[in-house]
């Protein structure tokens, strides 16, 4: 049995359930310089050499590149290993999630070309260093639905408990300061594409301020901003998030309605309240993965495994939206998948709580702990939500981000939605400088809603 899979299981002997949290041993941790990456995912090949041995940092930026143009495709001449449809799913069945298995199964032109891996994942030296620290200080808060003991990293990077990965999730690396077009697009049942929102997304994250400490931060660990520039009726609406690490610093989260011209706090914009940005296609809680609070559902850590995922998508990032989206799923052609190690977490329904889908299985990306796919299930324990993230290669930060080109299939409906998409505009994800915190505030909010 390997390293993590016997912490795992040393775990659940003990009974690190619910929200219970047990930062690392010194021992433990120390694995994080030898077998683990600094992130804590095996270093080490598979078996058979499908998923390679994790060599470092990939940084390798394409000459010319400029920020704000949309990032070349590294992998561009390599063709696909594997080729995997709805005539040869049970083949793979044991590697792919039940949401993509009902896609291959629905629809018989669905198709997934695999390609080599490349474990592109990566961050600062400094994230590194901050993770480790990290990794013996860190614990789970409030039930397991907050964090204390950690700043400018991973927080467990040897997780025990879904808590624990989830924390990672909402922690991972995805830069300072950033900004970017923010398209959604939309495809009803009836297969015929809309531009439903058009907006420009800002973010900053104090959390991984290199400067910082978790001292000196007012418990916010990321603030968000997203004003609506497009359809002409919905202009200059806008969304401001403040999420924090625990009770200390609760989550808040206003909008500004152009028709009531005013900002409002909006507590019950979460969990399943369908996402109004989609057109209510999404819920609220599925924007960027997993937005929002999450305490509707008990988690429970499963363990790892290996799996299909979508990953390196740059091709897909810079192809014409026409091209990438057909009428019932996105092109097969232009979509990268490739075989990982991926963290799976349960989320159950908690008890004396409501929620639309009552399971969800979430998988984490190993090297960035970020959530890759999602499958939800209804009330009578069918699949029904597939969720997606393409993730983007953006070797100058560097970092691989899951929080932009992420979307959803309604496996039940036919429906699907693709957003946070910047395909066809000049504003790829882009890192800029600091932000004053004023920025992200209420009256920021109404000003930049009103011009």
């Amino acid at each position: 049995m390997k390293p993590q899979l016997n912490m795992l299981a040393c775990a659940i002997a003990l009974g690190l359930v619910a929200g219970q949290s047990h930062a690392a041993t010194a021992e433990e941790a120390a694995a994080l310089k030898t077998t683990l990456t600094p992130f804590g995912a095996e270093k080490a090949a598979n078996k058979d050499g499908t998923i390679p041995a994790w060599e470092g940092v990939y940084s390798k930026v394409a000459p010319g590149y400029k920020p704000g143009d949309a990032r070349a495709d590294p992998f561009a001449s390599e063709k696909p290993v594997l080729s995997i449809t709805g005539k040869n799913v049970d083949q793979y069945a044991a590697k792919l999630s039940a949401g993509t298995i009902a896609m291959l199964k629905k629809y018989p032109t669905y198709r997934l070309d695999v390609f080599p891996t490349h474990r592109t994942g990566g961050a600062p030296s400094w994230v590194y260093d901050n993770t480790f620290k990290n990794a013996t200080s860190a614990k789970t808060v409030d039930d397991g639905y907050g964090v204390d003991g950690a700043y400018g990293g991973i927080p467990f990077p040897i997780p025990k408990t879904g808590y624990e990965a989830i924390w990672n999730h909402r922690l991972a690396w995805v830069g300072d300061t950033a900004i970017y077009a923010s398209r959604t697009w939309i495809v009803p049942p009836d297969g015929k594409r809309t531009l439903a929102n058009e907006a420009e997304q800002t973010l900053t994250r104090p959390y991984y301020f290199k400067e910082g400490s978790l001292d000196k931060m007012d418990g916010i660990y990321q603030y968000g901003r997203l004003i609506t520039r497009a359809p002409a009726s919905k202009a200059g609406e806008g969304i401001l998030a403040h999420d924090g690490l625990n009770a200390a610093a609760p989550r808040a989260l206003w909008q500004y309605l152009v028709g009531q011209r005013r900002v409002r706090r909006a507590p019950s914009v979460a969990y399943d309240t369908p996402d109004s940005v989609a057109s209510g296609i999404g819920f609220v809680d599925e924007a960027f993965m997993l937005f929002g609070p999450i305490d509707h559902h008990q988690l429970k850590l499963i363990g790892k495994k290996e799996m299909y995922i979508p990953y390196n998508n740059n091709r897909a990032a810079s192809a014409k939206i026409a091209d990438l989206m057909g009428p019932q799923f996105l092109n097969p052609d232009l979509v990268r998948w490739e075989l990982h190690r991926v963290w799976e977490v349960e989320a159950t329904v908690a008890p004396g709580k409501r929620h639309v889908v009552s399971k969800r299985r979430y998988y984490l990306d190993e090297d960035t702990w970020q959530i890759i796919q999602i499958d939800g299930y209804d009330a009578q324990g069918q699949i029904w939500r597939s969720n997606y993230a393409l993730t983007l290669l953006a070797p100058d930060l560097p970092a691989l981000l899951a929080n932009v080109m992420w979307g959803v299939y309604n496996v039940q409906t036919g429906a699907y939605l693709l957003n946070a998409s910047a395909n066809e505009t000049p504003n790829q994800y882009k890192a800029i400088p600091r932000l004053p915190l004023s920025y992200f505030g209420p009256e920021e909010l109404a000003n930049q809603g009103a011009r």
